[in-house]
Order: C-alpha cells, then sequence, then structure tokens
C-alpha cells in the first residue's frame, strides 16, 4: 500500500495554540476533523493515521518545536518507510499575504526554521504547502508576529484557506503534486480586497 505523510509545522502546548506560526497545525486539525480521525501523542509528535482509496496517509505535528522540526520527519519517513516524494510539509509563511497559499515540489526554506530543519536533515526534494500569514508588522516584531494570535477577523480571512488546505492534501495524495499545483495554485492567490 502507497504511503503519504503529510507534516503541520507548528509549537506544542496550549501557550502556542491558535498562533500564526501554528498555521500549519490548523490545516491538519481540520484535515482529521473532516476524516474523523484523532491524534495520539507518539515519538516526536502528534500522529493520526487514515486512508484514502487504498493509500496510507500519516498526518504528523511534530512535538520537537519548530527549530527541531525535522527530527520528527525524518524519524517518521524511515519508521514508516515512506518515499520523501510522498511527503508534504505545511507552514507559515510571513511573505504571502493572509488567507493566500502556494503549494511547491521542492525549493528552498524561505527564512522558515522549521522548514529550514528539515532541509537540513533531508534536503529540498519535497513537496510544500506554504500558508500565507502576512507581513503587517513593524521592523524587528517578526517573532512578536509569527507567535501572536490570529484575530476574529484576520482568522475569518483564513479559514477558507485552511479548508482549501484539507483539499490540497487530499488531492496531493490522489492525484500527486504537479495536479495538485496546477489546480489550487491560482486559487491560493486570493481575492484582492477593496479595503
Amino acid at each position: 500500500m502507497d504511503k503519504y505523510l503529510i507534516v503541520g509545522l507548528g509549537n506544542p502546548g496550549d501557550e502556542y495554540a491558535g498562533t500564526r506560526h501554528n498555521t500549519g497545525f490548523m490545516v491538519l486539525d481540520a484535515f482529521a476533523k473532516a476524516s474523523n480521525i484523532v491524534f495520539a501523542d507518539k515519538r516526536y509528535g502528534f500522529i493520526a493515521e487514515t486512508s484514502l482509496k487504498g493509500r496510507k496517509v500519516f498526518l504528523l505535528k511534530p512535538t520537537t518545536y519548530m527549530n527541531l522540526s525535522g527530527n520528527a520527519v525524518r524519524y517518521w519517513l524511515n519508521q514508516e518507510n515512506i518515499d520523501q516524494s510522498r511527503l508534504l510539509v505545511i507552514s507559515d509563511d510571513v511573505a504571502l499575504p493572509l488567507g493566500q497559499f502556494r503549494l511547491k515540489a521542492s525549493g528552498s526554506n524561505g527564512g522558515h526554521n522549521g522548514l529550514g530543519h528539515i532541509q537540513q536533515l533531508i534536503g529540498q526534494q519535497y513537496a510544500r504547502l506554504r500558508m500565507g500569514i502576512g507581513n503587517d508588522y513593524p521592523i524587528g516584531m517578526q517573532i512578536d508576529h509569527v507567535l501572536g494570535h490570529f484575530s476574529t477577523e484576520e482568522q475569518a480571512k483564513l479559514d477558507p484557506a485552511i479548508n482549501l488546505g484539507v483539499d490540497i492534501i487530499k488531492s496531493f495524495v490522489l492525484a500527486g503534486v504537479d495536479i495538485t499545483m496546477n489546480q489550487y495554485n491560482k486559487l491560493g492567490k486570493g481575492v484582492k480586497s477593496d479595503k
């Protein structure tokens, strides 16, 4: 049976729940809820399992903290003998406006510490879904921004992207990264508001 590892990046612990840096966790939580599955606390992370049309899907929310995310990713790839081409990592991205997203088949870490650590351990050849959290913060305040919570208004802008993230995971597993990029990246550019 083909196996897939879908990783949502974030930081464990109640104090980080709902923060911008935990957008990856939010996408996986939405997928798990839609699939009626729950996470179990296992080595290096919370794991949930499901299957899509005969393909086994592992969801991983690392508990290593963001800067050591690669430890969890490498461990579970090896543990379940999953090919790196079947790995999708979901992260927050300050370079994309809030509510936008971008799926890429490979590439640089874009200055993201979690992606950077994964890249150190397994290289750049893995798919990643970057979820925009915007960069509306003063110079020098990036850490406060990414570790801050979404306002109700911001969450309302993010929710449609999270729901599309759930669809993207399914498409990635069933159709592959190229077809999924072609289908969803145009939606990820979002609708310009008239503000």
